[in-house]
Parts: structure tokens; C-alpha cells; sequence
């Protein structure tokens, strides 16, 4: 791995390509790596979806931020993908210290500890599948994902199509704003459920304009407050129906399995994928490529400034 510093004893490390266009106050767009991972899609879709997330955000004048730990090092901008592909130890942001002091080989990031290195590396816009969210009964299990409160911590522009459809919608919802991020819908005024297009739940605010959206986050910088929240519904999103139907059927086998925490989303989309015969990956794929072309042109219009 080619890789720099950012500054002398930092803990990060960027590559060249992307630390050239942070020193040159160009548009830089940070990825998580969990997604491109088989915990995240089937291979050969994640290397597929790999390539055309990396290309779109390119095509639209920003650099690519892939972010992973390797090696015990926190990196911003990967050069050499490959060990991702089939990584299985995911890092949360509460387990970057812990992946660093005991150097793991390959640790890919969620939307947390992916936002944690965007922030200290100075990328201030991010793209991601789904975002976490409060699990349903999480008033016994007390299940709400370690991505909100991260989104909420930092001043960056997450770009995703909502939060799992098997979560609890309309509590993550409420639990954004209660960490105070606001929420944007980006060509829609109905919050997207991850596949499908629809969640029943009005966004906040809805604004298509990726010029304006980089404005929003520049008053949040300055008034010194934290995440932008930027919802795009899937391009080719998956009927509403067949996935409620594969949802309950999902839910239903990871409960009867006891799976619980971390492990419970990953199970869950594969389920999904088994039950809708590869219907839910095909929309994955296509709403994680349009998510990086939507961030690449608010990164372009951030740097314009």
C-alpha cells in the first residue's frame, strides 16, 4: 500500500492521489468499505459496484476516498481495493482503536468509523448504501445503530437512500433529529427505505440542488454544528410489496436464530437477497453507484466555494 501520512505521529494515512487533491482544496468524495465487502454484497457484484462507484465519482471531478483499516493503519484513499473484497472483520467507529492496537490484517469500516477518518483526513462529503438505524424493538433489545450519533458528531454530507427498510423508520427518524442532523431528501419528499422508494414518512426538507445542499453544510460548519443527511431514493428500487414480504421472513429466521448486534444486519440483507432471488442485490448495487455520483457532484459544488 502507497500510502502518506497526513501529518507527523498521525495515525492516518491517505494515498497520494487523495491527499494531493485535500492539499489542493479539490473535491474529494470518502467511501466506507464494509458495502464493497461480501458483508455487504455478493461477490461479483461488490467488485462490480466497486469499480462503478470509484468511476462515477471520478466522472464527475472528484477524487475516490476509500476508507479500511490495513494493517493496523487507518487509511483514507485505497489504492489496492482487493483486500476488502473478501474481508470479513468489520469496524465500527468504536472499534478503530482497538483494530489499530492489536494491528488487524484487513478491517473493513461501516458508515462510523468510515465518517471518523473522512473527518480527521479534512473530507467533508461521504457516500454509503443504508445507513443504521434503531432496530425495531430496541425499547427491550436497546439495538440503535453507532452509525446515528456519528452522523450527528461530524460537519459531513452523508449521501445515502435512508436507512434499512427492516429497521425502525419512524424512531431513526426521530432519533436524527434529536442528535440534530438534518435530514434532506434529494429528488423526493418521502424518506427512502434503502430498495424501495417508499417509507410512508415525509423528509424534513427536500432540496435537488447539490449546489444548495453544499451551502447547507458550509452554515453548518460555521454555526458549528454537525451532519447533513442527504436521502436519494434507489434508482431501480424493489417492489414494495415482495420486500415487506421477504422482510417478515428475514426478521422472522434471524429471531429464531438469536441474531443480535452487528451480525443482524449483514444476516438480514442476505436473506433478503436469497428471498427476492437476487433482486434486492441487483438494487443495491444500482442505489450505491447512484449515491457516489450524487456526492461526487456536492463535492464538486463544496470546492467551488
Amino acid at each position: 500500500m502507497t500510502s502518506t501520512s497526513l501529518a507527523p505521529g498521525s495515525p492516518i494515512s491517505v494515498s497520494p492521489s487523495v491527499a494531493a487533491a485535500i492539499a489542493d482544496s479539490e473535491p474529494v468524495v470518502a467511501l466506507e468499505s464494509t458495502v464493497y465487502s461480501t458483508l455487504g454484497l455478493p461477490a461479483p457484484h461488490n467488485k462490480a459496484v466497486l469499480d462503478s462507484s470509484h468511476q462515477v465519482i471520478r466522472d464527475g471531478g472528484a477524487t475516490p476516498a476509500l476508507t479500511a483499516v490495513i494493517d493496523g493503519r487507518p487509511v483514507v484513499g485505497l489504492d489496492d481495493p482487493t483486500p476488502v473484497l473478501t474481508a470479513t472483520n468489520k469496524v465500527a467507529a468504536r472499534d478503530l482503536a482497538v483494530a489499530m492496537a492489536q494491528k488487524w490484517d484487513v478491517g473493513v469500516t461501516t458508515v462510523g468509523a468510515s465518517l471518523t477518518l473522512a473527518h480527521h483526513a479534512g473530507v467533508n462529503v461521504f457516500a454509503t448504501g443504508g445507513i443504521g438505524g434503531v432496530h425495531r424493538n430496541a425499547a427491550v433489545t436497546g439495538d440503535i445503530s453507532g452509525d446515528l450519533p456519528v452522523i450527528g458528531r461530524f460537519p459531513i454530507v452523508t449521501v445515502c437512500a435512508g436507512a434499512k427498510a427492516f429497521l425502525d423508520l419512524p424512531r431513526t427518524l426521530e432519533m436524527l433529529e434529536t442528535l440534530g442532523v438534518v435530514v434532506i431528501g434529494f429528488g423526493t419528499d418521502e424518506l427512502p427505505a434503502f430498495t424501495t422508494t417508499t417509507s410512508g414518512l415525509p423528509v424534513p426538507h427536500r432540496i435537488d440542488d447539490p449546489a444548495e445542499i453544499a451551502d447547507v453544510l458550509r452554515h453548518r460548519i460555521a454555526l458549528g454544528q454537525g451532519g447533513v443527511l442527504v436521502c436519494a431514493p434507489p434508482p431501480e428500487p424493489l417492489d414494495a410489496d415482495v420486500l415487506d414480504h421477504a422482510m417478515e421472513q428475514a426478521e422472522a429466521a434471524a429471531d429464531a436464530a438469536a441474531i443480535l448486534g452487528s451480525a443482524r444486519t449483514p444476516y438480514i440483507l442476505g436473506a433478503i437477497a436469497e428471498l427476492t432471488n437476487g433482486a434486492s442485490v441487483s438494487a443495491n448495487t444500482a442505489l450505491v453507484a447512484n449515491n457516489a455520483r450524487i456526492a461526487a457532484a456536492i463535492a464538486v459544488a463544496l470546492a467551488d466555494s
